[in-house]
């Protein structure tokens, strides 16, 4: 707690998937003065991204999945695509370190199993109303990167996809790509020069 925040009260809206909570409190303003306010947060643990990165090819594995919160906020066409994310791979850490939980995600989803992985940054996504931490990171892959099925796990239908990083770029621009954490990992990516083929992290 900090010394301008005063927590009043904490009380629990919905259990139903994660946690969503009605907080209370006191909050010093920068004249001095102290108001009450109240707002909602919605508590789902905090999580991982990674993008990996073939140096020599050049290329980035994506995963593609329906996500049910983009499709009622118009992310929908009538084409079988409606509801459909292009993404970077991601999970809940479920009480484990950023790194093995991205690992773990890596394999569940795109199938390959890496070991080295190069943190990047850390962000709050939502911070408005989530409270949710993410971790940044980068891996490489290659033809020889050991991989199992992916795809997912229980009813997880998780497409991966293998893209050229100039492509995945100009998907951006499109409209193709519009998920936060991918298109922050792929300008990431682009930026520090990352995308020159034989070049490292």
């Amino acid at each position: 707690m900090s010394e301008r925040v005063r927590i009043l009260d904490q009380t629990v809206l919905s259990d139903n998937w994660y946690i969503l909570n009605k907080i209370t409190f006191e909050y010093q303003q920068k004249n001095g003065q102290w108001v009450t306010q109240s707002r909602e947060a919605y508590d789902r643990g905090n999580g991982a991204t990674i993008l990996l990165h073939n140096p020599e090819t050049d290329t980035i594995i994506l995963t593609r999945q329906f996500r049910i919160p983009t499709y009622v906020n118009g992310n929908r066409d009538g084409s079988p695509a409606s509801g459909m994310l292009i993404e970077t791979c991601a999970g809940l850490l479920d009480n484990d370190s950023p790194e093995v939980a991205i690992r773990r995600e890596t394999e569940e989803e795109t199938g390959y199993r890496i070991t080295d992985v190069t943190k990047v940054m850390e962000a709050y996504m939502s911070p408005g109303s989530v409270t949710e931490k993410l971790f940044f990171y980068i891996a490489h892959y290659s033809p020889n990167t050991e991989r199992t099925i992916g795809g997912g796990i229980d009813e997880e239908e998780i497409d991966v996809l293998e893209l050229p990083l100039s492509q995945a770029m100009q998907m951006i621009k499109t409209g193709e790509i519009r998920d936060g954490k991918t298109i922050m990992l792929l300008q990431h990516l682009w930026i520090e020069g990352f995308g020159v083929k034989g070049k490292g992290f």
